[in-house]
Order: structure tokens, then sequence, then C-alpha cells
């Protein structure tokens, strides 16, 4: 939301709305209700005069539904901060959007079909939309199938599933993702033949996978002198990240970088910190949270690789509800940039 939006959701109401569509302040909480007794023309007018004073969120080219909509979003949270940062950007966002008549974020805690497939046997039946966060297994491909085939559309949010029946992807394209971790820290790493460690949450992420086949593609085509010496999976755990980060580090004394391209930085980093003095190495991860704003400014990460959290969560909402007034079954995909943060260019939270 842009700042010029934000102060007219604040100052814009429904007499506001009334006054430029020239109806009734009835007709405005008919109209934005969903409520029926409107002509098509005055609808249309209601709408458009919303729009324009920011009582709607920004669409782009999107169409929006004629009536608010039940929306819910399944977050594998467990101990991630980026995804409970995530969850309440949602809540807070769709608090304040009138075409969203009920909003409900399932924190799960952890990321196995299972558990998705269970909490999604409790889907409310009048849910008419679906965020997800996933991992890319064929039974979340086939649940994702029955829940589009009853009607509720689905949104993939910070790793995608393309070969299912998803209306739309919001995130960073995650192969881009990598590829800028490995060009920058490419350039920092002066010293010839230095060694990098990675670590994923999980392959079965499809935006994992993807951002350690963007980062391996860089380093073979621009520094074929670093090498990636471990690749580990984390399963997002502070606690195998320290356990794993340490054995790395006592058998590599002199690495050069990390790259932890999940959850679970936390350990990875107190590790390093335990390891001790480690002059020269840069230590990049991803998502700006309060945890990595305290990291760069203690000079614990080099770089944070940052989605907007904020951000994805009005786009996720967006696309759902989008999704739900179009009849195409997939909509135009257009990803959020990448934010590259380091110390001197922290944003505001």
């Amino acid at each position: 939301m842009t700042s010029n939006q934000g102060r007219a959701t604040m100052k814009a109401t429904i007499s506001d709305i009334a006054a430029a569509a020239e109806v009734s302040t009835a007709t405005v909480d008919r109209v934005l209700n969903g409520r029926s007794g409107v002509k098509a023309a005055n609808r249309y007018r209601v709408l458009d005069a919303a729009a324009k004073l920011g009582y709607l969120p920004e669409t782009g080219d999107l169409s929006m539904p004629a009536k608010p909509a039940r929306l819910e979003f399944f977050l594998p949270v467990g101990g991630n901060r980026f995804l409970e940062n995530l969850a309440f950007q949602i809540e807070d966002y769709c608090l304040r959007l009138p075409l969203v008549s009920e909003c409900r974020v399932t924190r799960l805690p952890d990321a196995s079909p299972s558990t998705l497939l269970a909490a999604l046997d409790d889907l409310d039946p009048n849910t008419a939309g679906l965020g997800v966060v996933a991992v890319d297994d064929p039974k979340t491909r086939a649940a994702i199938q029955r829940l589009v085939e009853a009607g509720v559309r689905v949104v993939t949010i910070a790793s995608d599933l393309p070969s299912s029946m998803r209306a739309n992807y919001v995130g960073v394209d995650n192969r881009i993702a990598g590829r800028t971790a490995a060009k920058l820290m490419g350039s920092m790493l002066s010293k010839e033949d230095a060694k990098i460690a990675l670590f994923l949450g999980s392959r079965r992420y499809r935006g994992h996978d993807e951002r350690e086949s963007g980062f391996r593609s860089v380093l073979s085509e621009e520094f074929p002198h670093l090498q990636v010496i471990e690749a580990v999976e984390i399963n997002d755990d502070a606690e195998r990240g320290y356990q794993r980060a340490a054995s790395i580090l006592a058998r590599h004394p002199d690495l050069g970088g990390i790259y932890v391209a999940g959850g679970g930085r936390s350990g990875v980093i107190k590790a390093v910190e335990d390891q001790g003095d480690a002059p020269g190495l840069v230590l990049f991860c991803h998502d700006l949270t309060d945890q990595t704003r305290k990291f760069l400014l203690n000079d614990r990460v080099t770089v944070v690789i940052d989605q907007n959290a904020r951000l994805m969560a009005e786009q996720a909402t967006i696309q759902l509800l989008g999704s739900l007034a179009s009849s195409a079954p997939y909509l135009t995909k257009k990803f959020i940039e990448p934010r590259v943060i380091t110390r001197e260019n922290i944003p505001a939270m």
C-alpha cells in the first residue's frame, strides 16, 4: 500500500463514497457488504468511487468481487519469525479491507503434507479463497486440485506449486534471489578458493530448491574459484542449524561464506559466535525480521535478501480477491522484487 493510499484509507468514509458516487449511504453500505437490491450501474459507481478514494486496495488490472468474501490462510509458522510476521500482516490488512468479510490465519506447527491435509479437513465451508505456504508434494497438489474443483480459489505464497491448480503465486522469484545472493557474496569474497557453506530449510520447498539452484549457477558462471563445501537441510530448526554449523566450522575454520537460504538462521549465527573470531567471513540470510534486524546492526549478518512480508500479505489478499472475480483459472503472475538489505539501509518496520 502506498503512503497516499494509506492516508486516503483513513480519511475516506461511507459518506464520502456516497457523495462521490451520487447515491445514498444506504446504497454504499449494501454494495460494500455484498447485499442485494442495488442496480448494476449504481454498484459499479460505488465500487469505482471507493477505489478512487482509497477505501479499496490498489489492484492494478485486477477486478474485485462484487461482495465481501471469507478468506483463510495456512502458514507453517512453527518457530519461523518471518512466517509469524507474515501471519500478523495478513490479519492486519484483512481487518482493514471491506471486501474481506472474515479472515482466519491458521498457524501450522510444521510444513509436512500430513499437517496441511489435517488442517484442510477443518476448512470452513464458506471459505471462498485460501492462501497457503506449502512444500511441493503430490498429496499437497492433489489437495489443492480438490479444493479448486470444489470452487475454492487458491494462491501459493513464498514458495510456488506451479504444477498445481493454484490461481497465482505471490512472492519473489526465488531463483533470482539465490542468484543475487551469489553475485553479492562472490564479489565480497576476494580470497582465492574460498569455501562456502549452504544451509537450506528443505528442498521440498520449491523456493529453497530454487534459491540453491540460482546460487550455484552464478558461482559456476562467475566465481568458479569459490566452492560450496556442504549444503545441508536444517528444516528451519535453529538447534539443528547450530549443530550442523558448529560441525562445519570445526572442520573448516577458514570458511569464507555462509548462505542460509531458509529458516533456523539464529542457530547458525550462534555457532559462528561460539567459534570466535572469523575474519573475512560473510553471512547472508533471507527475510527482514526483528531478529535479523538485530543481527545486521550487530554485524552478525552481512546481507539480508528480503521478500517484504507486508507487501506479500497485501498481494496475497488482493490476488485471492481478484481470482474470485475472474473467470480465468490462472491470473498473470507478477513477482515481488527482492530487497537487498545491509546494515546501512535497514528500512523502518
